[in-house]
């Protein structure tokens, strides 16, 4: 019986979208990783075929569709080992911050154009002497008549070079109380004094555009505020719950994916006589122990989906997943390129770059470290 009800409109789009990766993501996805760079129009390609924002509501273009689609999309994405095109980060942690906390206008304004790929988006939380604390936050956000004028900088910002709208945390430096003085901004690419900086050379996640962004005396409308002035942080909170099921989607659907090619790898490579890998005793072992991990994360991960689109509250539970599955992640693409010996050295082996794609996943979304100081807060150890 499988935790999760996958219907024939499911089946219907995962079949769409496997196809759309073969014909326009794989083709191409080398040249990205090479150039660093994914185009915009694969962006655009996608949200005219109904890939981006499938959450959001009819009456914004989006398809109305419930969060398995998203699994969807990044399992397949995750089969693809394509990581620079980043639509689960776009769909389903950025965008909900506009659908659930902009008002009536905003939402007319930038979903519409979110869902056909028209805009780009990125959430600019993390700072350079901030990390995953965002108490530590210096970024200001200060009124003046019917503006708002921002100034800091934020770093390690995901889709920062395509950002064509931002959500920007930031304080307000009267109110001493972090908790108290965080709000959310709406910040559009060309706003004065909105500026990118380089694109960070990273060591994964090549093709995928992370980059500075700097806020110097950055005027925007009042009305460019999302939600409540002062909750800033508890709607980061109350969204960090998706965000932490997302990567945890990402790392146990990357680790099938890693085992399905560490497995063929064992079946079809041999030792001098000619006995294939998969026949010793030792590899067999790792093998077991390595796909027991992974469906123990799958069977933990699928059991989360259910519960979040119930609408239960499993802040503990999605950061136990998060922790413990990109860690499992981890484990998982390292002992594979251990078993392939030399061949697990070669930039021609795909895992290779699934490993360095992997690494940084116990450290974005707020570090493993960071997710199990949580849960024992919320242990109330």
């Amino acid at each position: 019986m499988n935790i999760l009800n996958y219907t024939e409109e499911h089946q219907a789009f995962r079949e769409r979208f496997r196809a759309f990766i073969e014909t326009q993501v794989l083709p191409h996805a080398e040249t990205w990783e090479k150039d660093h760079f994914v185009p915009r129009d694969v962006w655009r390609a996608m949200g005219r075929e109904g890939f981006l924002c499938t959450s959001v509501a009819k009456e914004y273009g989006g398809l109305g569709g419930d969060f398995i689609y998203s699994a969807i999309v990044c399992e397949e994405m995750a089969s693809s080992m394509q990581t620079g095109l980043a639509p689960t980060l776009h769909s389903d942690v950025v965008v909900p911050y506009i659908d659930e906390y902009g008002s009536l206008e905003q939402k007319k304004k930038y979903l519409p154009g979110c869902v056909t790929g028209d805009i780009v988006t990125a959430i600019a939380m993390t700072e350079p002497d901030a990390g995953s604390d965002l108490t530590s936050m210096r970024t200001t956000a200060v009124d003046h008549g019917d503006h708002i004028i921002l100034s800091g900088s934020k770093t390690f910002i995901s889709c920062g070079i395509h950002a064509d709208l931002a959500v920007v945390a930031a304080r307000n430096p009267e109110i001493e109380d972090p908790y108290a003085g965080m709000s959310l901004y709406l910040v559009e690419a060309g706003t004065p004094g909105f500026e990118k900086g380089k694109k960070l050379d990273k060591m994964g996640w090549h093709s995928q555009d992370t980059a500075e962004l700097f806020f110097n005396d950055c005027r925007i409308p009042k009305e460019n505020q999302l939600g409540e002035k002062g909750f800033g942080f508890l709607m980061l909170v109350g969204k960090l719950q998706q965000e932490r099921l997302c990567c945890s989607m990402g790392a146990v659907y990357g680790a099938e994916m890693c085992m399905k090619v560490i497995m063929d790898y064992c079946r079809d490579t041999t030792d001098a006589s000619e006995k294939p890998l998969s026949k010793f005793q030792a590899i067999q072992f790792d093998l077991v122990e390595m796909l027991t991990e992974v469906k123990l994360g799958r069977t933990f991960l699928d059991k989360l989906i259910a519960d979040h689109m119930e609408g239960l509250d499993v802040k503990a539970e999605t950061s136990m997943a998060k922790y413990w599955t990109t860690d499992m992640a981890n484990r998982v693409l390292g002992k594979s390129l251990t078993i392939m010996g030399e061949y697990g050295t070669l930039e021609e082996n795909p895992l290779v770059q699934g490993w360095r794609d992997m690494r940084v996943t116990s450290i974005f979304a707020g570090t493993n470290e960071i997710m199990k100081y949580i849960v024992a807060k919320l242990m109330h150890l």
